[in-house]
């Protein structure tokens, strides 16, 4: 599928190996802004359930316009948002370095800061395999890291992970935040996706968890009986 908005909408499925079967996650940004054409596409899939990462007032100024669904608030706040907006309201000049700097802090922060959202995320998909969208604003971040953990929770190799998180890179268009006027090399930083940001994440995983499989037991209460859940709700049968 192809929507104009929001264009980083798209099935966990369509560009991983091993991964959940087609038509029962879908990966997103927001769904506050839809057009009838795009509204009606997504209704068409069967959707039932949003899980929405966005902050309090993000959900705010843009509510979803999705008709049908039961809308479940995991908010995490956008504190990279903040971070910037603080530097560049002192005059501070950023580098591309530190943008990057930061970018990798926030996703440090998802781990160390936001476990339990991910926690109550999955506490959700235990619950049923009814057709379900996970989105934050832009799609790539919280969403990015959500999406990196389901895959990895159903066996999904790094590689593949990672391309699909780098996927937004082609989908997601320019778009802005009100009210900032952000410089051009920032901006780009800003509004796409690199392999040091999920690797930051990893990196924190691996110091404070021992690695990806600790993560999801510990972090995540994620046992042997809900992984094993998790694969028979969401991989196609030829692959259990």
């Amino acid at each position: 599928m192809r929507l104009d908005n929001p264009p980083n909408f798209r099935d966990l499925a369509a560009h991983v190996s091993g991964g959940p079967r087609p038509g029962v996650l879908f990966r997103s940004d927001h769904l506050g802004g839809l057009s009838e054409g795009d509204a009606r596409q997504i209704q068409a899939l069967g959707i039932r359930r949003v899980l929405d990462f966005r902050g309090v007032d993000e959900r705010t100024s843009a509510a979803c316009s999705l008709p049908g669904v039961q809308v479940h608030s995991l908010a995490i706040e956008p504190s990279i948002v903040q971070t910037l907006h603080g530097l560049l309201g002192a005059g501070h000049r950023l580098t591309e370095a530190e943008v990057v700097g930061h970018m990798c802090d926030t996703y440090r922060g998802f781990i160390r800061g936001s476990t339990h959202r991910f926690a109550e995320f999955f506490g959700m998909l235990l619950e049923s395999d009814e057709p379900t969208v996970f989105h934050c604003t832009a799609g790539k971040d919280r969403t990015g890291v959500a999406a990196a953990l389901i895959l990895h929770s159903l066996g999904v190799s790094r590689d593949d992970v990672m391309r699909d998180y780098l996927l937004t890179n082609e989908r997601l268009k320019p778009f802005s935040i009100t009210g900032w006027v952000l410089p051009s090399h920032v901006a780009q930083v800003l509004y796409r996706v690199q392999p040091e940001f999920l690797q930051a994440a990893y990196d924190v995983i691996d110091a404070d968890y021992g690695g990806m499989d600790s993560y999801l037991r510990e972090g995540l209460r994620l046992g042997d009986a809900e992984r094993a859940r998790l694969k028979a709700l969401y991989l196609p049968p030829t692959a259990l």
